[in-house]
């Protein structure tokens, strides 16, 4: 996935941008980057972040950096701000998403004259597209509505210029931007972020959530909109389950209050005997908490995260690197593990491999007496065609489940996607017996709709029902 972070107002915006755009780490692993404008012009910085954090790759960058406005991101694709010489001046770029027909549209733009840098790996960096297609149209505006619209998957768009900050949410909606301004009366400053929390420490508090295709134009004479909202919305509902910060809050509906609501729902479908419930750290916890708040058993934290060191071990892009973050940032502690019986709460399996390999392994090599899982959402079917998450359909835990039963690879799952059929009971038996676990529960699809609060049709249900 990724983050934007962008700011302007009357006072320097580096520092801001700086913090900013570092509370969006959780959201990518590989590329990080910042872009500000002052009176010496443009300038901006890219560094890949695999291996470092992005507070320590660009502590030294942002001191030197001078400017009112400015633009960052967090992103797993495409290294980014770029800056572009256009028919509209100058102006630098930070785009994230997924666009699925990219080979598609990088060979139209190069029959008609573009030229792009090649990445690392051959690939054509997303800013660069996004770039091309908005210099078609005959103003900023225009070219990121027609681009939008030219573009399958998801992007949501950030356009620093001389007169402020483009913000343009993708034409759906799945994924957020929100605006904020300065707490401080005396100070006009504006910001617009992918995660909420990155507002408070900073001295911002919430405007409003931009709509699904909504362009504004941030300056520091306040925030003006461009293009109003389209009709159709449909949110990821994973941002809510897993990727989203605790302290976030997605169309003013909190994270960390869903995660609760999801563990309450779990625990009100479940009759399992357990000394205590817990969370994989750390998206996990808010929904052992609401499970343990709902069933009456303790919440207790048999495994530990050693936070200052690691990351996420959803986003890095290998599944090498995804195992080495895992078995490295999850610690055991034996005392309260050794012969308990006990629920693990978990955001979702994907794969499955860093549960089975990485953490059950754990609790049964400490000495669990039991290990009942509970995923906060349902069996994974299909890849996200909106965002660069689950990547392929062969390495979903469900998928390699259906394998192993039919003996191939499927079209049609609907049979297992059914949840009363009995290929649905074998293929969640299947993934218990691989996991090593004592007994495998989903959280059902119409209890996840619940907790986050919004209706069915407002949300993106692909990952889930494939459409």
């Amino acid at each position: 996935m990724g983050g934007l972070f962008g700011v302007v107002g009357t006072d320097s915006c580096v520092q801001t941008l700086f913090y900013g755009t570092d509370y969006h780490s959780h959201l990518g692993t590989e590329h990080g980057g910042m872009a500000v404008f002052g009176e010496k012009g443009f300038y901006n910085t890219i560094h890949g972040i695999s291996q470092a954090q992005f507070k320590s790759r660009f502590v030294d960058d942002y001191k030197k950096m001078e400017g009112l406005s400015g633009i960052g991101a967090i992103d797993d694709e495409s290294p980014q701000p770029l800056i572009f010489r256009s028919k509209f001046g100058l102006y630098a770029v930070v785009a994230t998403g997924l666009i699925t027909n990219k080979n598609k549209l990088v060979g139209e733009l190069l029959n008609e004259g573009a030229s792009f840098t090649e990445m690392a790996g051959g690939g054509v960096n997303n800013a660069e597209i996004v770039a091309s297609l908005i210099n078609r149209g005959d103003n900023i505006v225009e070219g990121i509505a027609s681009m939008r619209g030219i573009i399958e998957g998801s992007i949501c768009v950030l356009v620093l210029t001389p007169e402020g900050i483009y913000a343009a949410r993708d034409k759906v909606g799945r994924f957020p931007l929100v605006l904020g301004q300065s707490k401080d009366p005396q100070k006009r400053s504006f910001v617009v972020a992918t995660e909420a929390s990155s507002f408070e420490n900073l001295g911002y508090s919430i405007m409003q959530f931009l709509g699904p295709g909504e362009i504004v134009l941030l300056s520091s004479e306040g925030i003006k909109q461009l293009k109003p909202e389209g009709t159709e919305k449909k949110i990821c509902s994973f941002l809510w389950i897993y990727t989203g910060s605790p302290s976030s809050s997605y169309e003013g509906i909190s994270v960390e209050r869903t995660r609760e609501r999801c563990g309450c729902y779990l625990a009100r479908r479940d009759n399992v005997q357990a000394d205590f419930v817990a969370g994989v750290p750390d998206s996990g916890v808010g929904h052992a908490i609401g499970y343990a708040m709902e069933s009456g058993i303790p919440y207790r934290r048999p495994l530990v995260k050693y936070t200052p060191g690691y990351g996420r071990s959803y986003t890095p892009p290998t599944q090498e690197i995804r195992d080495l973050v895992a078995t490295m940032k999850l610690s055991a502690v034996q005392e309260v593990i050794n012969g308990s019986r006990m629920i693990i709460c978990d955001d979702s399996i994907v794969r499955g491999t860093q549960l089975k390999n990485l953490t059950v392994k754990k609790l049964w090599d400490n000495g669990a007496k039991e290990i009942h899982v509970r995923p906060a959402c349902p069996p994974l079917m299909f890849p996200c065609i909106y965002a660069s998450s689950t990547r392929t359909t062969a390495e979903l835990a469900c998928r390699k489940a259906i394998r192993a039963l039919e003996g191939k690879d499927i079209d049609d799952p609907s049979e297992y996607l059914d949840r009363s059929t009995e290929k649905h009971a074998r293929m969640i038996d299947w993934i218990r017996r691989d996991l090593n676990v004592t007994s495998l529960k989903y959280m059902l699809i119409e209890d996840m709709i619940e907790a986050i609060g919004l209706p069915a049709d407002q949300l993106c249900l692909y990952c889930w029902q494939g459409a």
